[in-house]
């Protein structure tokens, strides 16, 4: 019985070494719904209906990839978690996971906002861009992406980064390109709304670099992805 339990000590669960690759999803996958989003509602979306009709393929396919984009953007701060280890402080590790979730949600919220409007469409109501609905949906949505998340994955990226520095789990100069990347985020709302494609692509970048810091960790010791043990 001591033999067996001693058996599944040794084999605790760990992280893929490849989990890495979902950050990557989740910057493609997002990025690619941001832009037929921005693509699809012209200028005048909020005075004019007729082009809800033309492009509702568009947003559906849109709206339908955010929730696989947000599936990946939470393995993914599995995988900065795992990076950080042993070293994880209660503190940061608050900021990390409130801002992290709060991008999310509000995220979330915003598509359904889009989401929502377009299932009145698609029910036969007869509720025109003047009616004030679409107007709403539209208003509410881009402000929530914009504005709340944007300061929310700027409020994330700087406290990873400040996690980096003190634990040196990533490389300093990768830290500070994300503190400068977060006060983009964090000043520049309202600019343009191509500057939410800052944090997806931070992320690409990021997971990326952990592939690479993995697969040279696993080449040194000679051992099979995620089985090696790096502590």
């Amino acid at each position: 019985m001591a033999d067996t339990n001693t058996h599944l000590s040794d084999r605790a669960l760990r992280t893929p070494r490849a989990a890495a690759i979902a950050g990557i999803l989740f910057a493609l996958l997002f990025s690619t719904s941001w832009v037929l989003i921005r693509l699809s509602i012209p200028a005048e979306a909020l005075e004019a209906s007729d082009w809800i009709e033309q492009q509702a393929g568009n947003l559906s396919l849109a709206m339908s990839l955010i929730p696989f984009a947000g599936i990946s953007f939470l393995w993914f701060m599995g995988v900065v978690r795992d990076r950080i280890g042993r070293q994880e402080d209660q503190f940061f590790s608050t900021l990390f996971f409130g801002s992290g979730y709060l991008y999310l949600g509000m995220t979330f919220a915003s598509a359904a906002m889009i989401g929502g409007a377009l299932v009145l469409y698609a029910s036969g109501l007869e509720l025109p861009a003047g009616s004030g609905v679409f107007s709403l949906a539209l208003t509410v949505s881009n402000r929530l992406n914009t504005v709340y998340a944007m300061r929310m994955a700027g409020a994330f990226m700087f406290v990873l980064g400040t996690i980096w520095v003190r634990t040196g789990v990533m490389p300093r100069w990768l830290a500070l390109i994300t503190y400068l990347l977060a006060a983009v985020l964090l000043i520049s709302i309202g600019f343009t709304p191509w500057v939410v494609l800052v944090f997806p692509a931070w992320v690409f970048s990021i997971s990326v670099a952990i592939l690479i810091l993995n697969y040279r960790s696993t080449h040194d010791q000679g051992g099979p992805d995620g089985l090696t043990v790096a502590d």
